[in-house]
């Protein structure tokens, strides 16, 4: 009896349900959702913060994502809701009026103005109902009107009497001719004589000018566009006096300057080879912003000029919004090169101009905060984020200029910023005090003040409730996909999980939180990585090694939450199953620690970042106890690259290398991301040259395997044709390449996902695994 109760306890264990899971297996564990779950997303209170709505799929349940909800007040109780139906339910993400009774939300493109005063549960009403969409909604100072952009123009709606004015008039096309100059000479003599001699003409004079002095159908000066420019984006003051406009201007796709690439698409359902238009390359005509003021008044157009500080490089002028009185425009103004940014206030109406903040960085301007920028709501200060310390961190500054106030500070990143609508609270989300992490906290503008909300390990993306009480929090362990909590926003509080997404079978599996560690760089500095230790074989004994290199390069995947990497994550579990030591390292370039880490790749990929790829080689030589003849190396995208630059230009360090959508030319990539890093291809030759694999390939040894997906429209499988026909020309040999018709980038299909790692786990097997060993 004592050994049948022990048998059931011990089967009933947690231990027992893992023994019970079937073996790791790649083609397992790239099932990905299907496996993994999809977790908890586009997770938003509702406008009466009674409910949290959010899009899942319920393991073993759904077959397509679907809306739920849940009642705040009871954790437990969780709701399906029909298809879409979170589209037309009010979502406390619309503007309050200024005294904070009323909202506005958007609807399907109409706006709604609901009143939770009323009737107890709040009431709702519809305000527009049109074909063209609704947008960009705001109040007037007075609370009377709305404002919002429709068909590329900017509205006022009396919300009592209905009354609706358009305050732009926004035209596509040529302007139509002006008043004719004032003829001189010949033609001077020939009008005066017309006129002199016939009353007819005297009568179409007098007639013309009746016509313009009585004609109302149109006092509003037009702003007329060109076929390539756009409205990007309308704000109205609060006065309603003045409306800034935010207009693009794209380069000609089919000029010189601005030539699109046709990217072929090869499996269709009419049978033929078709086309899509996409991107252009870095250093091509890219797409410019410029900044208006519009007085509403006269439709007279004032363009923001920046021509102080930006010499004769070219500037993007972006419109950001007023102030609380409406008395100040704030635009943001960036060098085309990246470096420099200025925030500039236009007061209204005198127009006058001057700079309150510059940013500046001798490689590029980004990081986690980069464009980050905006008014405190109700006042007249500006906040935005800046890496001058090195790390990024919020700053605000007066309209009126002087010095700026450093919000937070230290060795850490502020990574996302939301103004709370009172404009008395800034809600942070920052890897304070372990760059492994991110908490959500909560800073008092006015004195400083911070107060850490979340205290659980791993990652936390956290919403907050319209009253400001209840947290909804998605949190995720490096183990564990995302699952949404619930939590009262105090510091302390215990968060109560709402869902669990993983299916069943993911749940049986032991799997891992990897040991972070830090390996000495070749320039002794201390490199962060991921450590995945053999599991069942030690390591003295296995004896082989795989680098994993993520892809993005600004990227972070040295942390203690769960990976968008999720499947190598799996994958590197099926390694460490078959012995295999795997290095996942943070290198050179990646994101989460600061801008000096950031920037160490300026003006040459493949340098400081193939390094750091180097010394974890040799880190896993002396201290796990790797052969050095065994060590492989892969990744994806930005890790594809380093794989290819470490397969060309570092001979005998790795014996396989497996290169996935690598960019093998960075002149073909695209502009914003490239020419930040790089500069342009025209301008900044050496560059290029020494951070492009293809130069380089000349260099091949060991083991090389390339795969791309045929329609990728962001690293063009043009870059792997172009590498293939130079190993052809080079004679190389012992590489493959498997291409994938109907892929993308990020793959979509498990069976593409299932053949990719098939071929890595085979390329690793037969050169540095156990079946290299059996040989």
């Amino acid at each position: 009896m004592r050994r049948m109760a022990f048998l059931i306890a011990l089967l009933a264990s947690p231990f027992a349900a893992v023994a019970q899971a079937p073996p790791l297996t790649v083609e397992s564990v790239m099932r990905g959702p299907d496996l993994v779950g999809t977790a908890p997303f586009n997770v938003q209170f509702g406008a009466d913060g009674r409910y949290v709505y959010f899009r899942w799929r319920r393991p073993e349940t759904d077959t397509l994502d679907e809306d739920y909800r849940v009642t705040v007040a009871a954790p437990q109780r969780i709701e399906r809701l029909p298809r879409n139906a979170i589209d037309t339910i009010p979502l406390a993400n619309g503007v309050w009026s200024p005294d904070r009774r009323r909202q506005i939300v958007v609807l399907k493109g109409d706006l709604w103005l609901l009143d939770p005063a009323v009737r107890g549960g709040g009431a709702r009403r519809r305000l527009t109902h049109t074909p063209g969409a609704e947008t960009a909604p705001a109040w007037s100072a007075d609370g009377r009107t709305v404002y919002f952009t429709r068909d590329n123009n900017a509205w006022a709606l009396d919300v009592t009497a209905g009354a609706l004015a358009q305050l732009t008039d926004i035209r596509r096309g040529p302007a139509p001719r002006g008043t004719p100059a004032e003829p001189v000479g010949q033609k001077k003599a020939l009008r005066d004589d017309q006129r002199d001699l016939f009353d007819f003409i005297r009568r179409q004079i007098a007639e013309e000018r009746l016509r313009a002095d009585t004609d109302t159908v149109s006092t509003v000066k037009p702003l007329y566009l060109s076929e390539r420019q756009n409205v990007a984006r309308l704000a109205v003051a609060a006065d309603g006096r003045f409306v800034l406009a935010t207009v693009t201007e794209r380069s000609r796709g089919d000029s010189a300057e601005g030539r699109q690439v046709q990217m072929p698409v090869w499996v269709t359902q009419s049978g033929y080879v078709e086309t899509q238009q996409i991107r252009t390359k870095v250093g091509d005509a890219q797409t410019r912003q410029r900044a208006a003021l519009i007085e509403v008044a006269t439709g007279k157009t004032t363009w923001v000029q920046q021509d102080s500080g930006a010499g004769k490089r070219e500037t993007d002028v972006a419109g950001i919004g007023f102030s609380a009185s409406g008395r100040h425009a704030l635009v943001r103004v960036t060098s085309t090169d990246y470096e420099d940014a200025w925030l500039v206030v236009v007061d209204v109406p005198s127009l006058a101009r001057r700079e309150i903040a510059h940013l500046h960085d001798d490689a590029w301007l980004d990081g986690p905060l980069s464009g980050a920028s905006g008014w405190v709501a109700g006042s007249e200060t500006v906040y935005y984020g800046d890496e001058k310390t090195g790390y990024a961190h919020l700053y605000t500054v007066a309209a009126t200029g002087g010095a700026a106030r450093a919000l937070t500070s230290g060795n850490w990143e502020v990574q996302q910023v939301d103004m709370a609508p009172d404009g008395h609270t800034a809600y942070l989300h920052t890897n304070e005090g372990d760059f492994g992490q991110v908490h959500f906290y909560a800073l008092d503008v006015a004195s400083g003040r911070r107060t850490q909300l979340t205290s659980t390990e791993g990652r936390q993306d956290v919403v907050v409730s319209p009253d400001g009480r209840t947290l909804a929090v998605l949190h995720s362990a490096a183990n564990h996909p995302p699952e949404l909590y619930l939590q009262p926003a105090r510091a302390g509080a215990a968060a109560v999980k709402v869902t669990e997404s993983a299916s069943p079978e993911f749940l049986r599996y032991d799997w891992v939180k990897p040991d972070i560690v830090m390996i000495p760089g070749l320039d002794g500095v201390q490199v962060p990585a991921r450590l995945y230790r053999p599991r069942g074989t030690p390591a003295s004994e296995s004896g082989a090694a795989v680098i994993f290199v993520h892809g993005a390069g600004y990227l972070q995947n040295v942390h203690k939450w769960w990976s968008s990497y999720y499947r190598e994550y799996m994958f590197h579990h099926v390694l460490a199953a078959r012995g295999y030591t795997v290095l996942d390292i943070d290198y050179r370039g990646s994101a989460g620690l600061g801008r000096d880490w950031r920037t160490a790749i300026y003006r040459h990929m493949g340098g400081l970042d193939l390094d750091d790829q180097i010394a974890g080689a040799r880190w896993l030589v002396a201290t796990m106890h790797v052969d050095s003849t065994r060590i492989g190396i892969y990744g994806g995208s930005y890790g594809g690259f380093i794989t290819l630059m470490a397969m060309f230009t570092q001979p005998g360090v790795f014996a396989a290398g497996a290169a996935l959508r690598p960019v093998t030319d960075w002149a073909h990539y695209n502009h914003p991301y490239t020419a930040r890093i790089l500069n342009e291809p025209q301008s900044d030759t050496l560059a290029y040259r020494r951070s492009s694999p293809i130069f380089f390939a000349q260099g091949l040894v060991g083991h090389l395997l390339i795969c791309h997906g045929m329609v990728d429209d962001n690293v063009h499988f043009q870059d792997t044709a172009r590498l293939i026909q130079r190993l052809i020309e080079l004679g190389k040999q012992n590489w493959e390449v498997a291409v994938y018709p109907v892929e993308a980038h990020g793959f979509r299909r498990n069976d593409s996902w299932t053949d990719e790692y098939r071929r890595i786990f085979k390329l690793f097997e037969e050169t540095i695994g156990s079946s290299r060993s059996a040989r």
